[in-house]
């Protein structure tokens, strides 16, 4: 036999093993794939069945005009589920700017007096409690004329559930003081793991000496954990519980394919950075009382405005 003939099946021997080879990388590919479908599919239930009893209709909301750049996320977070007596105890807005792909977090005092419409001036986190999400959107559009394109509302033993989800082991946070005042958890100083509760009673303390102003602080600390913990690379298997779970733990007027988009388009971007506003912004607001509002935080409102167009930037379309 000639040596180019030798070559020749030495060649095609070569080329029939690289295909066996690439045949076989390739099904143990689709296996896993497979495989990671199933899990998530049996998890995404898990997570289904156990929302299923919390599970609450959609509120009432209307969607301001879409921007061409933003979309403004407005988050609530409730004392109680679906009961009369329910208050708006965190009120925020994430904003999400998918060109450039930053995210803005302002969190609005609750105890800022407001101009709700239909009713007197109360605290703003009795427009919750009044009318619910609607009219709530509608008092933060009048007072400060910023668009909301969608809202996730979320009550205390409902959050304790999704963290405990999506972090079994806690969430590291810096406990910057002893806490144990009114939140049903004893939290030392230190750098520690949080579970559910803990981590809810951490954003909730306000009693020393900062007050709401500290609270609100810590709310926007805990957003920025949740963020990491959310897009972190060893969270990827407790995801689709989650998202099952959330479907009854959250009411939101977002579709389980658009909050899947969202979170994909965020992680896809990389690490993510979240800047933060709290409204009112200092030294544009005063302590007052009233005997039908108690005590209330008045604002100057153009300044807050400004302040709040300036952080979001929504003069650019």
């Amino acid at each position: 036999m000639e040596e180019h003939q030798i070559e020749e099946q030495r060649e095609t021997r070569y080329k029939k093993r690289k295909l066996r080879k690439g045949r076989l990388f390739f099904t143990l590919l689709l296996l896993l794939m497979i495989g990671i479908g199933i899990y998530s599919y049996f998890q995404y239930q898990k997570g289904l069945s156990l929302a299923e009893e919390t599970k609450l209709p959609k509120e009432e909301f209307v969607a301001d005009q879409a921007h061409k750049t933003v979309k403004n996320y407005l988050i609530i977070g409730v004392d109680t589920r679906g009961e009369e007596e329910s208050r708006s105890d965190t009120m925020m807005l994430l904003s999400w700017n998918q060109d450039t792909k930053d995210l803005k977090l302002v969190s609005f005092m609750r105890d800022i007096y407001a101009d709700i419409p239909g009713y007197k001036s109360y605290k703003l986190n009795t427009a919750y409690y009044l009318d619910g999400v609607q009219l709530l959107k509608d008092t933060l559009n009048s007072m400060f004329e910023v668009p909301i394109h969608h809202y996730a509302l979320i009550d205390f033993k409902s959050f304790e559930s999704l963290i405990d989800i999506l972090a079994p082991n806690g969430i590291e946070m810096d406990v910057e003081k002893d806490m144990s005042a009114f939140i049903g958890v004893n939290l030392s100083k230190g750098v520690q793991q949080l579970n559910g509760q803990e981590l809810l009673g951490y954003a909730r303390f306000r009693h020393d000496a900062d007050g709401d102003f500290g609270r609100v602080e810590r709310q926007q600390k805990v957003i920025d954990a949740l963020k990491d913990e959310l897009l972190s690379p060893k969270n990827i298997n407790n995801l689709p519980k989650l998202i099952g779970a959330a479907q009854g733990y959250i009411t939101t007027d977002l579709t389980t394919s658009e909050e899947i988009k969202t979170v994909l388009s965020l992680a896809v971007g990389g690490k993510v950075e979240i800047e933060k506003l709290t409204i009112p912004v200092e030294g544009s607001y005063s302590y007052q009382s009233y005997r039908h509002a108690g005590d209330v935080i008045e604002i100057d409102l153009d300044t807050n405005k400004q302040k709040l167009h300036d952080f979001l930037q929504l003069e650019e379309e």
